[in-house]
């Protein structure tokens, strides 16, 4: 497995796309619609082949008929955790080998989900109830199927991932779950009262951190 996104989950996109602007003093452009999740996203590329995603319940979005990805059928929990700064909730992982990890690590990473749901083009996966594996300290695991996500279709505004940190209480247990998972370009791990994520990221005006 290897890094392959960022996401910031947002109670609506207008407050996630603000919020990253603040932060970077980038507009992140629109991605897609989910159809077959109810959400819909804003993407930019941060450089070799990792991008940000900014994630949300899409209001007009089709009920999908199961728990939603990235935890955003609680939407509580998201404008909880959202007024409380944790904003960069989370981040995806790639790899080829997702139903081996899923066999071996199910109670972290729930079932494999194939998507789009009527012309699978890859598979994701979700926790039982939707939510974020380990409270999103684990990564969602991602299979593009032999087709990588083409960063031609992410806009590049010139911003690169310099590094992502993960605030946690116990940092050497997380440290020694990475290992055990054998995640290339896994957040670096502190040791710090709450769980939280920081990003540096280098922009067109200077280093800045999205939190």
């Amino acid at each position: 497995m290897k890094l392959d996104h960022l996401t910031v989950i947002a109670p609506t996109l207008i407050e996630g796309v603000l919020h990253v602007r603040n932060c970077l003093e980038l507009d992140v452009p629109f991605g897609t619609h989910h159809d077959y999740m109810g959400t819909y996203n804003h993407r930019l590329q941060l450089g070799n082949s990792v991008y940000l995603e900014i994630v949300a319940l899409d209001p007009e979005g089709v009920d999908p008929g199961r728990p939603r990805w990235f935890g955003l059928d609680n939407q509580e929990r998201v404008r909880s955790d959202w007024k409380e700064g944790r904003r960069l909730r989370g981040w995806v992982a790639n790899t080829d080998a997702i139903d081996s990890i899923v066999l071996t690590h199910r109670a972290i990473f729930g079932s494999k989900v194939r998507l789009p749901t009527t012309n699978p083009t890859f598979a994701f996966t979700i926790p039982e109830d939707g939510s974020l594996p380990l409270d999103g300290v684990a990564p969602s695991i991602i299979d593009h199927c032999g087709d990588p996500t083409s960063m031609t279709s992410i806009p590049d505004l010139g911003a690169r991932l310099r590094s992502l940190i993960l605030e946690h209480p116990d940092s050497a247990a997380i440290e020694t779950l990475y290992r055990e998972l054998a995640i290339e370009h896994s957040p670096m791990v502190v040791q710090a009262s709450k769980v939280r994520y920081r990003a540096l990221i280098e922009t067109p005006s200077g280093l800045r951190e999205l939190t």
